[in-house]
């Protein structure tokens, strides 16, 4: 009898044709916000996992530091190595620097590593530098940079340090010429605009540091979250392993509350949207309320009533969701496969719309829809059940 009557309630009624449109506007509501929150959530984070590659190999996975600079040792370097051989580590020497080209000049970050080391561990770099040696004062240049200055291989650059040289009666900035040799794009417009890599020997002698001493560590790990722990156990007082999410940490909590407000201001797409089978069921359970009637008296359970006007909402929501589901899905498979929307890549470091669905977003907005759907469909069925059975057939 259920069945029955929950198609009969779903066929198109010519007397009361605004009843059959609020169900159909009510189904592709909730058909259409889902769609869109899969798309969007799949946006979202596919440009949080773009954006974590990008930092994840920039930012290295781990960079022990030193309360010091130049307190880094060969020797501690060579007893991680020792100790942990399946990580891998590049020693280097930092500074900040001014870029200084014919009359312009740019603020930038120069990093010396050695290349074969850093190769190992940054596939920027490794991309970037190909066969070109850094050493006799070369330098690679982010690509950002290089065209600000409009500067070709083998040109040289003036890089002036942070550290002074003295001068008669004053201090002088050091000044050194470099010959550029190779640059490298990130796809992150901060990193190409402001990092340079130079030989890690050439840097030493720049900066006046000791034979076998660094600044930091650069260390890849597949596993980051464990390994820290384990290199933090074994440093030695006055040095410190930083993950690069907590280098990162405010730009990640930043994208977290962004795609919270997303998930939550999209769902209300679908809550305005189940309003329609709210209105849609009542207007039903109005348009048959002799028929209920009847068929209380004839000793239909309340329950029963109650069954069949839930089990028409959630026809309803559901098939909403089921279809929702599969336009999503095929929207982000849709803009995923193909080139339909173009980003500015020196903005974005993709031209490609980054889309990545992940498995627990799916099943948290498949459950929210679920549950709005189960509301909308709870309150109408439990109304169908409190018609006044006598009051109703004594006037109709």
């Amino acid at each position: 009898m259920i069945k029955y009557l929950v198609s009969k309630y779903l066929r198109f009624d010519k007397s009361q044709p605004f009843i059959t449109l609020c169900a159909i506007l009510a189904f592709l509501g909730v058909s259409i916000g889902l769609m869109v929150l899969i798309i969007a959530m799949a946006i979202m984070n596919g440009f949080d996992k773009e954006f974590e590659r990008k930092l994840f190999t920039m930012n290295y996975p781990i960079t022990i530091m030193s309360h010091f600079k130049g307190s880094i040792t060969k020797d501690e370097l060579a007893t991680l190595k020792a100790q942990f051989p399946d990580i891998k580590f590049s020693p280097y020497i930092s500074s900040q620097v001014i870029v200084k080209s014919a009359n312009r000049l740019e603020g930038g970050m120069i990093f010396g590593v050695n290349i074969a080391d850093e190769k190992e561990i940054n596939s920027v770099v490794k991309d970037g530098i190909k066969d070109a040696n850094l050493s006799g004062y070369g330098v690679m240049l982010g690509k950002g940079l290089k065209d600000e200055f409009l500067l070709s291989d083998g040109e040289k650059v003036t890089l002036i340090f942070t550290k002074n040289d003295p001068g008669g009666f004053a201090l002088i900035p050091k000044m050194k010429r470099f010959e550029l040799r190779a640059d490298f794009t990130s796809g992150l417009i901060a990193y190409d605009k402001a990092y340079i890599y130079a030989d890690i020997n050439d840097l030493a002698r720049v900066l006046g540091y000791s034979d076998g001493k660094f600044d930091g560590i650069h260390i890849y790990s597949k596993e980051p979250f464990s390994d820290i722990k384990r290199i933090s156990e074994v440093l030695p007082q006055g040095m410190r392993a930083i993950g690069w999410w907590e280098q990162n940490g405010n730009f990640f909590s930043a994208l977290k509350l962004e795609k919270r407000a997303l998930f939550i201001v999209l769902m209300l797409i679908i809550l305005v949207a189940s309003l329609n089978i709210i209105s849609s069921l009542l207007m039903t359970v109005m348009n048959r309320r002799q028929e209920i009637a009847l068929l209380l008296s004839l000793g239909t359970s309340k329950k029963e009533i109650k069954k069949i006007f839930f089990t028409l909402g959630m026809v309803i929501g559901g098939g909403g969701i089921v279809f929702g589901l599969v336009l999503g899905l095929f929207g982000v498979w849709l803009l995923g496969s193909f080139d339909i929307v173009n980003l500015p890549a020196d903005v974005y470091g993709s031209s490609k719309l980054p889309m990545e669905l992940s498995l627990t977003d799916l099943v948290m907005i498949v459950v929210g829809a679920l549950f709005i759907v189960l509301l909308s469909s709870y309150y109408p069925a439990k109304k169908a059940t409190q018609i006044d059975v006598l009051q109703t057939l004594r006037n109709e």
